[in-house]
C-alpha cells in the first residue's frame, strides 16, 4: 500500500465559511468508538481532506462534494503501528442528483457518493449499518469526523471526534436533510463532510455534508446531514452491482 506523504495530509483545505466540508468542533475524541471503527478520512490531490463510512471492506461513503471528478482521490488511515496509508480508487458513484453549484444557488442536491477503493481495508475495520429511521425535532443524533478540533487549524485533524446534537427543523420536517444545532457552539467543521451521522441505535441515518457559523466563528452553527433513507434504491444497486451490498438495520 503507498504511504502517505506528510506535507500532503497537512495540506490546508481551501473552502470559506458556508461551504461544503466542515469537522467536529465542541465535540469529544472519540477514535476508539464504534463510528470510528467505520470511518476513514477521504483525501483529495487539491488539498481537501473529508471523512467517509466504511460499507464494506472495499467500499466508503462520503459526500459528493469530497469525492467529484477533476481531482484525483485516496482514502487514507493509519496502520497497526500508525503510519499513515493511502488507498487508491478504483471506481466511484456520484448520486446523480448531486448538483455542485446547489449552496450558491440555493438549489436541492443530493450530496453523495460511493468510492470503490483498489484494495480492502484491514479487518479491524467494521462495515457500518444504515438506517431508514426517522428523526423528529428534538431526536439526539451523534455526529463524527476527523476535521478540525479549532477553525483554521488544519493542524487539529486527523482526529476522530464526535458531538452529539439534537435535530432542528429550520425549515420544516424534510424527506431528503437533517439539520442538528446544539445550545452551545459545536458540529461539524472542515473535514467532517461525509462523516457519519448516527442515530440511538447505532446505524448511520445521515452523511454530513454543510456547516454554518456561530457569531464570528467559522464553525459551530447548523450541522446538515443528508438521509440515507430516502436514496437506498441508489445506494444498494450500486454497491451490489460492486458486489458488496450495504448493510441495513
Amino acid at each position: 500500500m503507498p504511504r502517505l506523504p506528510i506535507p500532503f495530509l497537512a495540506a490546508p483545505l481551501a473552502l470559506a465559511l458556508s461551504t461544503p466540508a466542515r469537522a467536529v468542533v465542541g465535540g469529544t475524541e472519540a477514535p476508539d468508538g464504534a463510528p470510528a471503527r467505520s470511518s476513514v478520512m477521504v483525501l483529495s490531490s487539491r488539498g481537501g481532506v473529508c471523512t467517509g463510512i466504511v460499507l464494506a471492506r472495499d467500499v466508503v461513503l462520503t459526500a459528493a462534494h469530497c469525492a467529484a471528478p477533476g481531482a484525483e482521490h485516496r482514502v487514507h488511515f493509519r496502520d497497526e503501528a500508525g503510519a499513515p496509508v493511502l488507498l487508491g480508487v478504483a471506481a466511484r458513484a456520484v448520486h446523480p442528483g448531486y448538483d455542485a453549484g446547489a449552496i450558491a444557488g440555493r438549489r436541492r442536491s443530493i450530496d453523495l457518493a460511493l468510492l470503490r477503493t483498489e484494495a480492502a481495508l484491514p479487518a479491524r475495520f467494521v462495515p457500518a449499518s444504515l438506517t431508514e429511521a426517522p428523526a423528529a425535532a428534538g431526536t439526539p443524533l451523534t455526529l463524527g469526523g476527523y476535521g478540525v478540533a479549532r477553525p483554521g487549524d488544519h493542524r487539529s485533524t486527523g482526529t476522530f471526534r464526535t458531538a452529539t446534537l439534537p435535530v432542528v427543523e429550520p425549515y420544516g420536517p424534510s424527506r431528503i436533510l437533517v439539520w442538528l444545532k446544539g445550545a452551545t457552539a459545536s458540529g461539524a467543521c472542515e473535514g467532517d463532510s461525509g462523516g457519519p451521522v448516527v442515530g440511538a441505535g447505532g446505524g448511520v441515518l445521515a452523511v454530513t455534508t454543510w456547516a454554518s457559523g456561530t457569531g464570528k466563528a467559522a464553525c459551530g452553527g447548523v450541522s446538515q446531514g443528508v438521509l440515507v433513507g430516502p436514496q437506498r434504491a441508489w445506494i444498494d444497486r450500486t454497491t451490489a452491482a460492486w458486489g458488496a451490498p450495504a448493510r441495513w438495520e
